[in-house]
C-alpha cells in the first residue's frame, strides 16, 4: 500500500504496523547505529536500495549527507537509528512522531 505524503513523495505503509517506509539514498550502503549519532555502535548495515520504515524520530548528532544537513535521526526499530540525511521523506523537517 502506498500514499502521497504532504510534499508529494510516494511513501509506502509498511504492512499493518501503520509506520511510513521510505527509501535509502541511491548508491550508499547506510550503517544503523544503537543511537542518534556516528559515535554509536553500528548494529548493521543497509545494503544498496534499501527502505526503511520510521517508527519515530529524535534529535541527535548532526549529519551530511545527499538529503542535506540534519540532526534528525529515524528509528527503524528497537535500539536502531539511521541519520535522515540518507533517507528519502520529501521533507526538510520530522515526517514521524517525536520518540520518547
Amino acid at each position: 500500500m502506498s500514499e502521497e505524503n504532504g510534499s508529494g513523495q510516494l511513501q509506502s505503509l509498511a504492512g499493518d504496523s501503520g509506520y511510513p517506509t521510505f527509501p535509502v539514498a541511491p548508491g550508499y550502503r547506510v550503517n544503523v547505529r544503537s543511537g542518534p549519532g556516528t559515535g554509536y555502535a553500528i548494529v548493521r548495515t543497509l545494503t544498496y536500495g534499501s527502505y526503511v520504515t520510521i517508527r519515530c524520530q529524535c534529535e541527535g548528532e548532526t549529519v551530511s549527507g545527499p538529503y542535506g544537513t540534519t540532526a534528525i535521526w529515524d528509528c527503524v526499530g528497537n535500539g536502531q537509528f539511521v541519520s535522515d540525511a540518507y533517507v528519502r521523506t520529501g521533507s526538510d523537517g520530522y515526517v514521524a512522531t517525536r520518540c520518547a
